[in-house]
């Protein structure tokens, strides 16, 4: 995979804007935990939350739900913030070192503002980091709302491209006995293959996932919850949460959406 350079990163930045409707965004950052058979005398370091041994693929996804950066081998037990503030890409993101754009406001506002990733509640809020607000912010607040299905939409270019690598590199589908040694070259193999593909054959590839790719796992994100911020941060955020209910910002089908799912929760309340 090629490093990537302010170029590249402002390429997917007008690619996220085109197709996910979120300015400013360079990529969405989610992991996979990739389950294999437990090493003897392992101990519980490959022991993770859902009771299973794996290791994690941490990834940053571009709009078309391509690799631009991974991170592959953490122990299972580590959860998906506790990799990216320590593997070697997340201490450049927090070192200031991956040549990011320099900040530039957001269509039809004179405001400059940082580049971001989209991410889940499992990562910290940072300038250069956007997540969800959490649940018990959300009461009564429809523009925060609002924010959370927007960022929920270009955040699922993750989850969506872990799904499409599935579907073609169906070992996945299985636990796979392998040595992590041998399986963290897998991985990187099948990661490089999934870019190549994508480039090859992009239709084919949404048609395989279609039934990964939708608007439902949005609605139920609207409501997710998280934790911790920081000042600048939490300053981004809010500016992207204003224009996301703007004239400019909005887009047509959002207050339906979002009206959708206080509808959906309300009922099972």
């Amino acid at each position: 995979m090629p490093e990537p350079d302010r170029n590249m990163w402002q390429q997917k930045e007008k690619e996220f804007s085109e197709k996910w409707n979120f300015p400013n965004c360079i990529g969405a950052i989610d992991g996979k935990h990739i389950v294999f058979q437990k090493p003897k005398n392992s101990g519980s370091m490959f022991f993770n939350y859902k009771k299973t041994c794996s290791i994690i693929l941490l990834a940053v996804f571009d709009a078309s739900y391509k690799f631009t950066l991974i991170d592959v081998g953490a122990y299972g037990k580590n959860s998906d913030g506790g990799v990216f503030s320590r593997c070697s890409f997340g201490k450049r993101f927090f070192n200031g070192d991956l040549d990011f754009p320099p900040d530039k406001p957001l269509p039809g506002t004179t405001t400059p503002i940082p580049h971001v990733l989209v991410g889940d509640e499992a990562f910290p809020l940072n300038k250069h980091l956007m997540r969800p607000y959490p649940g018990n912010q959300l009461r009564g607040d429809e523009k925060k709302k609002i924010y959370n299905y927007r960022l929920s939409r270009a955040r699922n270019v993750s989850e969506d491209g872990f799904g499409i690598l599935t579907k073609k590199f169906r070992l996945y589908q299985r636990r796979l006995e392998l040595t992590p040694e041998h399986l963290d070259s897998v991985v990187l193999a099948t990661c490089c293959l999934h870019n190549f593909l994508r480039d090859d054959s992009e239709v084919m590839f949404r048609e395989l996932c279609e039934e990964e790719i939708g608007e439902n796992s949005v609605v139920h994100a609207i409501t997710r919850i998280g934790g911790s911020f920081s000042g600048t941060a939490l300053l981004v955020r809010e500016r992207f949460k204003e224009y996301f209910s703007t004239k400019d910002g909005s887009v047509d089908w959002q207050l339906s959406i979002v009206r959708k799912g206080m509808a959906s929760q309300n009922k099972y309340n």
